[in-house]
């Protein structure tokens, strides 16, 4: 059978003992009882309570004695300790079957331990008595000290809260057991924050014991202590700190920094110009210290005050103009309040703050003056150039009353008169331009400087001028099939005129559709009108199309009519009568086509791409075979050119470097009848080179050639020859491969070679005389 044993243990721990019961037999030993200790004769163990002191300081502690009813005490039985702490934590003598804990035991760490005991006989090495388990319980001691879970604390409080509130509460716990006396049982004290809180003992909750203003102090540091064993001598404690944060109430009025403000006033001040500003302080913070500043006398009604909420300023502004020749001072009283105020706070807001504000007026020349803060006029749209539109009229405030000129900035449309008389200056159409904000500049003649601007609107009023007309283009289909009566459209119309009421719309056919049409028109008196049939069956082959015209009218005065075409498409429909068949049709047809002049355009795009390159390389190639000494010395060039001019053969050139080299052959084509103008120009290059048969030949072939190519190009072009011009009569004028120098060289021959060498021969002659 089990059986338990309390025992006290290390520190004063007490430990629950448990013994095996033994099985039973026909034996009964008695056993001696220890001093200090309780003996049970049963059949099987033997188990004692035994009472230890509480603190232990020895690291072995005897726990207890386990013992079987047939030891007889000869050392012949070997008792055994198994389970978990068995060997670590616990021992027992083998012999005596006494236990010792060999090391600290910690409650809050584990509290219970279940072992298992086993006697065995040394002479037989049998189990005398079966293995059996027995618990070891940690009773609680008061070793932990109290903590507190939710550290920092913070709490705010409104200011003035009457006593009791409730601020917070603070909690701490206790590792002990709190079923083990008052171990865990916890106490709760203010150390610091009297006379302003308190805290309840058992709870922990923080309260107000006195009311507190925020403007003196802000915030309050209130530590708490908790104690365990209800505050007995030796018990443990822990503190914490709270941070009480006092939040503002409205429990103060804005005042005045000065009694008596003095400001200065242009007379020229325009209605609105801030002229200065008054200053009140408030001690709350926030909302609470927000402020509404506001006139509590002033009989002339000039000036008012307004806040700028950022500063908590007041802004004294113009009301009124001032006039310094009628009043020179003013004098008005201002308030302040604050902006919320709650109703249980109304007692510190019963008296508002005021202070006296002089108010000085300083004479100064003033600008001209407008009769009117602005003007608005109305015109008619379509009048003609140079209407009248309204006048406007300004003054000199000032005693030398000087003439005024008007004049309107960045205006086109009207204009304005010395008189202040506006005028258009084009005509006005109000579907444009509904108003016109325009700007009079009115400018003192005797001082330029002296210059007022005043808004002025226009109204552009409405004529009917404009005719209504289908809101929309229409894409009407009628079935072959279609009855008489059959609604195949829905039309209605817009007006862009403005109408004083609201536009009624007149529907009706042409005379001559009316007469004699397929079809006729029902107005539906709501701005809209159907379209119908006027008989049995269409023909798509005979009538593909229908075009009627229908006369909208409105109700403007006077009445404006307009002829609209719609279109009519006879439809060859499916089955059910759905003209949607058409409409993907021409959907289909559209788009073909446009995807048609794509592809055309496409088409044409590579054509004229190709035309392009083949033209390119015609032209390279013509280059390779007409010009193959390009590559060589080019020199000197010949040019021919016709004083006619305007066409391809203004201008012409010859490569002459072909006759430099006679042996090159070239390849001859097919000689074509020259022309007689053609034959003009040879003669003509006759004249410019040597009376050669080579040369004479050249510019033959090349001729030939320009005029048979088809590669030439379709526009004037320069075409140079290298030649020295071998068989001139001249000889060569080239300065190069030249036997003889300049001094030793005699130009005179020049003067026989005729007009067209007058020129040299006057330059080299003059050279000639000039070096003699």
């Amino acid at each position: 059978m089990n059986c338990y044993l309390l025992l006290p243990f290390m520190l004063g721990i007490p430990l629950l003992w448990p013994c095996l019961g033994a099985t039973e037999n026909s034996q009964t030993k008695k056993v001696q009882q220890p001093v200090g200790s309780h003996l049970r004769v049963k059949r099987g163990w033997v188990w004692n309570q035994f009472l230890v002191p509480e603190e232990m300081n020895t690291t072995s502690h005897h726990v207890g004695r386990l013992r079987s009813d047939l030891d007889n005490g000869n050392n012949s039985f070997q008792y055994k300790l198994l389970g978990a702490g068995a060997g670590s934590t616990f021992i027992i003598d083998e012999r005596t079957g006494d236990i010792y804990a060999i090391q600290k035991l910690d409650r809050e760490e584990r509290s219970l331990y279940t072992l298992r005991a086993q006697v065995i006989d040394i002479t037989t090495g049998r189990a005398v008595e079966p293995e059996s388990e027995f618990v070891i319980k940690v009773s609680d001691i008061n070793d932990n000290e109290p903590k507190f879970l939710d550290e920092p604390y913070e709490a705010i409080v409104p200011e003035m809260s009457p006593e009791g509130t409730l601020v917070i509460q603070v909690t701490a716990s206790d590792a002990d057991d709190p079923s083990s006396g008052n171990n865990a049982r916890l106490l709760y004290s203010l150390l610091q924050g009297q006379p302003y809180f308190s805290v309840e003992p058992t709870t922990g909750v923080i309260r107000i014991s006195s009311t507190m203003d925020r403007e003196l102090q802000d915030e309050y540091w209130v530590i708490i202590q908790a104690k365990d064993m209800i505050g007995q001598p030796g018990a443990l404690s822990g503190t914490t700190n709270v941070l009480i944060k006092l939040s503002d109430v409205n429990d103060n009025k804005p005042i005045f920094k000065e009694s008596l403000y003095r400001l200065t006033v242009s007379e020229s001040a325009p209605t609105g110009t801030s002229i200065g500003t008054i200053t009140a302080y408030d001690n709350d913070i926030g909302e609470n210290a927000e402020m509404d500043y506001s006139i509590e006398e002033d009989d002339s009604q000039t000036f008012d005050i307004i806040t700028n909420h950022e500063t908590q300023e007041g802004i004294v502004i113009l009301k009124k103009k001032v006039n310094f020749e009628h009043q020179n001072h003013y004098g008005i009283r201002a308030k302040v309040k604050n902006h919320h105020v709650d109703e249980k706070l109304m007692k510190y807001h019963t008296e508002a703050s005021t202070t006296f504000i002089k108010i000085q007026v300083e004479d100064v020349d003033e600008p001209p003056l407008f009769f009117l803060p602005y003007y608005i006029f109305e015109i008619f749209e379509e009048t003609p150039q140079g209407s009248f539109v309204g006048v406007v009229s300004a003054t000199d405030p000032d005693n030398r009353k000087s003439p005024i000129r008007y004049s309107i900035t960045r205006s086109k449309v009207f204009n304005i008169d010395d008189n202040g008389t506006i005028t258009t200056t084009n005509s006005l159409d109000r579907e444009i331009s509904a108003w016109y904000n325009l700007t009079i500049i009115a400018t003192e003649k005797y001082n330029i400087e002296q210059i007022s601007s005043i808004p002025v609107y226009v109204q552009v009023l409405n004529i009917n001028d404009h005719a209504p007309e289908f809101s929309q283009y229409y894409e009407t289909y009628v079935c072959e099939s279609a009855g008489s009566g059959q609604v195949i459209q829905t039309i209605s119309a817009v007006d862009r005129d403005e109408s004083i009421e609201e536009h009624h719309f007149y529907f009706n056919l042409s005379v001559e559709d009316t007469n004699y049409s397929s079809f006729t028109i029902i107005d539906n008196q709501d701005n809209t009108a159907v379209i119908l049939t006027n008989r049995t069956g269409f023909n798509l082959q005979e009538e593909p199309v229908f075009y009627i015209s229908i006369l909208i009218a409105d109700n403007g005065i006077p009445s404006l009519t307009s002829t609209n075409t719609l279109t009519i498409h006879v439809c060859d429909c499916d089955d059910s009568g759905s003209t949607q068949t058409c409409q993907y049709q021409e959907l289909m047809l559209s788009m073909g086509f446009k995807t048609e002049v794509i592809i055309a355009i496409l088409i044409c795009i590579m054509i004229i791409f190709g035309f392009i390159f083949l033209t390119l390389g015609l032209k390279q190639r013509r280059k390779q075979i007409l010009f193959p000494e390009k590559s060589e010395d080019f020199r000197e060039n010949i040019f021919r050119y016709d004083d006619e001019g305007g066409g391809e053969e203004d201008t012409e050139a010859f490569d002459i470097a072909e006759l430099r080299n006679s042996t090159i052959m070239r390849e001859r084509k097919t000689r074509k009848t020259t022309s007689a103008e053609i034959r003009s120009l040879y003669r003509q290059s006759l004249q410019v080179g040597p009376d050669s048969a080579i040369f004479r030949k050249f510019i033959l072939e090349k001729l030939e050639e320009a005029n048979t190519d088809p590669c030439a190009p379709p526009f004037d072009s320069l075409q140079t020859y290298a030649f020295e011009g071998t068989g001139s009569l001249a000889g060569s004028l080239s300065s190069l491969e030249s036997a003889v120098s300049d001094q030793d060289e005699s130009y005179d021959y020049l003067n026989e070679l005729g007009p067209r060498f007058k020129r040299l021969a006057c330059m080299f002659g003059s050279a000639v005389q000039s070096n003699n």
